[in-house]
């Protein structure tokens, strides 16, 4: 069983910046892709950016220059840089892992990704 547990949430003001973790465990297999995804109140969850197991990455236009996610394969930890942080940007955000490379259409797209951990509050204020 795969698991996914997110940290680095917090509050910050505008312009700021956060890293976010995501640490995986339970599989060995060398296929994968890893994603982190937000979801704000009263609006569905989006993807942000994620990244495969060929270190291909995937980034929405909203973050696009602002949010970097990399990987460190020895720790099986996926990280989101996130700096010029906007107040819209506040949403719990959420990682999620599925344990085989996706087309790139579909890498910021949530009902690909079959494990989820429980999300961390990022909230930016002006």
């Amino acid at each position: 069983q795969v698991q996914v547990v997110e940290s680095g949430g917090g509050s910050v003001q505008s312009g700021g910046s956060l890293r976010l973790s995501c640490a995986a465990s339970g599989y060995r297999g060398s296929s994968y892709c890893m994603g982190w995804f937000r979801q704000a109140p009263g609006k569905e969850r989006e993807g942000v950016a994620s990244i495969d197991s060929n270190g291909s990455t995937t980034y929405a236009d909203s973050v696009k220059g602002r949010f970097t996610i990399s990987q460190d394969n020895a720790k099986n930890i996926v990280y989101l840089q996130m700096n010029s942080l906007k107040p819209e940007d506040t949403a719990m955000y959420y990682c999620a892992a599925i344990t085989r490379n996706l087309a790139s259409w579909a890498r910021l797209r949530p009902g690909f990704f079959d494990y989820w951990g429980q999300g961390t509050q990022v909230t930016v204020s002006s």
